[in-house]
């Protein structure tokens, strides 16, 4: 199913559910497309002297995802949905040449005080061994469940001083929707986000977190996790603040806009 038609299968009404579908989308033979990557590289801010970004896979399980999300045993319709956290975990450096299997499935439908989440989990494997990990939180306001309450709440978290700035263009949107093909409308002008709701324009999830990554750089362990949890909209266009704190054990960061509110929230740990 090709993305335009995962988009439009997306905007149907979902029966009620109380558990994650068990449905499983597969893509194998994958490869990466050294064009396709240098693209994802400068609009993501990533410099290119190795392995890929770890960020990057999130991208081959896209189209997948969509087409997991769009169908009738997803519990959420796709318009109004809130990317509320991202964990990123990477087994080992995974070269530009691998053949890859990338695999999503769904996991911890649950209820929470603004609605309903839950998770879309995107394996990618080498062969016989499993080298990334993306953990997909989604918000939707519009499905209540009758169990109690989750505690996706996170702790407060207050911003690191801003070290570096970045100034958003108003196309940020739209020229990471044409590498990452997701093109949900709150992200490609203010115009078609008013229409969910939004008051412009705001930058993807994914391209933040991306951002923040490629700035820490070199300080990325070669095994790693990374858990960023969103917790304001980046608006476009903008002018964003970036702080990091780096340390042996974790490294954190955050992202705040002009007026120094919190807009995400990061932490980097290697793995044993």
């Amino acid at each position: 199913m090709g993305v335009a038609a995962s988009y439009l299968r997306g905007l149907l009404p979902r029966p009620a559910a109380t558990t994650a579908p068990t449905t499983v989308v597969r893509r194998d033979g994958v490869r990466i497309d050294a064009a396709h990557l240098l693209r994802y590289a400068r609009v993501c801010g990533f410099t290119l002297t190795g392995p890929l970004p770890p960020s990057y896979p999130h991208l081959l399980g896209f189209a997948p995802a969509l087409e997991l999300m769009a169908r009738r045993d997803f519990p959420f319709r796709l318009p109004g949905l809130v990317h509320t956290r991202q964990v990123l975990t990477w087994y080992r450096p995974v070269e530009v040449d691998e053949v890859l299997e990338v695999e999503v499935s769904a996991a911890n439908l649950a209820a929470h005080h603004r609605g309903a989440t839950i998770d879309v989990l995107t394996r990618v494997r080498a062969g016989a061994d499993e080298v990334w990990l993306g953990r997909s939180t989604y918000l939707s306001r519009a499905v209540h469940l009758s169990s109690t309450v989750d505690s996706l709440e996170v702790p407060e978290v207050e911003p690191l001083p801003a070290d570096t700035w970045w100034r958003l263009p108003a196309g940020l949107g739209r020229r990471y929707a044409a590498v990452s093909g997701d093109r949900n409308p709150i992200h490609l002008s203010a115009l078609s986000a008013r229409v969910f709701g939004f008051h412009g324009a705001i930058a993807h999830g994914m391209w933040s977190a991306a951002r923040c990554l490629a700035t820490l750089g070199g300080r990325l362990p070669e095994r790693g996790e990374a858990t960023v949890t969103f917790r304001r909209p980046v608006r476009l266009p903008g002018r964003v603040g970036f702080g990091a704190r780096i340390g042996t054990a974790a490294t954190t960061f955050t992202l705040v806009d002009a007026a120094d509110r919190l807009l995400l929230a990061g932490r980097v740990t290697p793995l044993g």
